[in-house]
């Protein structure tokens, strides 16, 4: 019986065909009349683009002089012939038909060394594509990377604060929040005009069309966060000079920029280092001075302050958004707390334990406060206060903290609660208790909630999960 796996494809048969009656000095017509069939027909089998029924296969074995099992040999019958198979291949592939160039005739005049050069550029292209179309392990890995890059910048990045800095002193800031009017000062400043509509693309939180020089951003009763936040964003990608993201780790790396970007426009470093400073003598740091000064969320104030915290204050800290769930959507430290990872590293989608602080808030009676705990772990005790956020995609922790060492510095390190985690140890939080799992032993059967967007294959294509269709439309429509 035939291996499917390794029976050969139409073209290499072809291949075969002719590599076998050429080897034999026979023309197309002197063969194809033995076998019964005409020259065209056998100009068809030879170059791949018809499949040949088994008697005719063996009708032209016979003309041949040689057995079906030569014609059917999985291997090409020659390096040339390997080549010209691999780039008839790949050119009739759906993803060389998107590239819009033409083909390139396949035939003895074309130079083997073209045929080189032409394959490994195919083969280095689909290399890129398999690139960017991130698997999950991929997608995690590159996550991981961006993590330590940040830590080894203790989440820093001056020349991001000097662009930003150089802005807020283009329009005359003064100081306090920066108000959607000094967001419009901005955009122009660089050239550019925001336009709020109803009709943004569904896949998209904004639309910037470099030709118009234009930022078409959602209305603000259309369920969206802060529009000030949107647009600072868009105009980060032009200030930072980015370029379309060649794979996943560059499209993570700039979303990272943009939203320091945006961060250090929205909370600018002079001034909240003088508040800071100002609440450290004071031993009275708290994420919800930072929020209220600049009138943001308590996220964007608590992503502000692990960019701060160390160079100017010289505190180690740690952060973390996670679901009520447990799981992590975004994290970093560099106070040493050991966040739950995988294999690779990676700690997006990981479950953090339930005796956290980050995990203890969604417990507490008054989820409209912030709640602080001191928590005993493995690598440490750490002082931390978290927050509740709930959102139209649900509900969520935002939590800040700290190394004990750090915590007289803080406001509501008087607090009395504390947790212990022997996290991993499985008996910490993962296990349930003895005596309540033999009760239950095979009589229960959960169906898991699958988080798509943490497990999932990430979309294909230079920007994930827009659809470009849509986007090119939508930009025609308002042009």
């Amino acid at each position: 019986m035939t291996d499917l796996a390794s029976a050969p494809d139409p073209i290499t048969i072809g291949r075969q065909l002719r590599h076998v009656r050429r080897s034999s000095g026979r023309t197309l017509d002197d063969v194809a009349g033995a076998a019964g069939i005409s020259g065209s027909a056998l100009s068809l089998l030879e170059n791949g683009k018809r499949e040949a029924k088994v008697s005719t296969l063996a009708a032209l074995a016979q003309a041949l002089g040689t057995d079906l099992s030569d014609l059917l040999q999985a291997r090409p019958p020659s390096r040339r012939a390997a080549l010209e198979i691999a780039l008839e291949k790949a050119q009739r592939a759906d993803s060389f038909e998107a590239l819009g160039v033409p083909a390139v005739k396949i035939g003895p005049r074309l130079p083997t060394e073209a045929l080189e050069a032409l394959v490994g550029m195919h083969e280095a292209l689909a290399a890129v594509q398999a690139e960017r179309a991130a698997t999950p392990e991929q997608a995690r890995r590159a996550n991981a990377e961006l993590r330590d890059r940040m830590r080894a910048a203790d989440n820093y990045f001056p020349e991001i604060e000097a662009q930003a800095a150089g802005l807020l002193r283009a329009i005359d800031h003064r100081g306090g929040p920066i108000t959607r009017t000094a967001v419009d000062k901005l955009a122009a400043h660089l050239g550019f005009h925001l336009v709020h509509t109803t009709a943004l693309p569904s896949s998209t939180r904004s639309v910037t069309d470099l030709a118009n020089r234009r930022i078409y951003l959602p209305q603000p009763d259309a369920g969206q966060s802060d529009s000030r936040w949107l647009a600072l964003q868009a105009l980060g990608h032009v200030v930072l000079g980015h370029d379309v993201p060649a794979d996943y780790a560059e499209f993570l790396s700039q979303r990272v920029e943009i939203n320091y970007f945006s961060a250090a426009l929205l909370i600018p470093e002079t001034s909240a280092v003088h508040l800071l400073t100002r609440a450290k003598a004071a031993k009275d740091i708290a994420i919800e001075d930072l929020r209220d000064a600049y009138a943001v969320s308590y996220e964007t104030a608590a992503h502000r302050f692990t960019n701060l915290a160390t160079r100017h204050l010289d505190l180690p800290v740690h952060f973390m958004r996670i679901s009520e769930a447990g799981l992590i959507y975004k994290a970093y430290e560099n106070d040493g707390v050991r966040f739950p990872s995988d294999a690779t590293g990676a700690i997006e989608g990981q479950r953090v334990c339930r005796h956290w602080t980050a995990r203890v808030v969604f417990e507490q009676p008054d989820l409209s406060n912030a709640y602080q705990q001191y928590t005993d772990t493995k690598s440490g005790t750490y002082w931390c206060s978290a927050v509740v956020d709930r959102t139209a995609n649900g509900t969520f922790s935002v939590s800040v903290g700290v190394p004990y060492a750090s915590v007289k510095w803080m406001r509501g390190r008087e607090t009395t609660s504390r947790s212990q985690s022997r996290c991993p140890d499985p008996t910490c939080c993962a296990q349930p208790p003895a005596e309540l799992a033999q009760r239950w032993a095979g009589m229960a059967w959960p169906s898991a909630r699958v988080h798509s967007h943490l497990l999932a294959a990430m979309p294909p294509g230079v920007f994930p999960g827009v659809d470009d269709t849509e986007v090119l439309q939508f930009l025609e429509q308002q042009a």
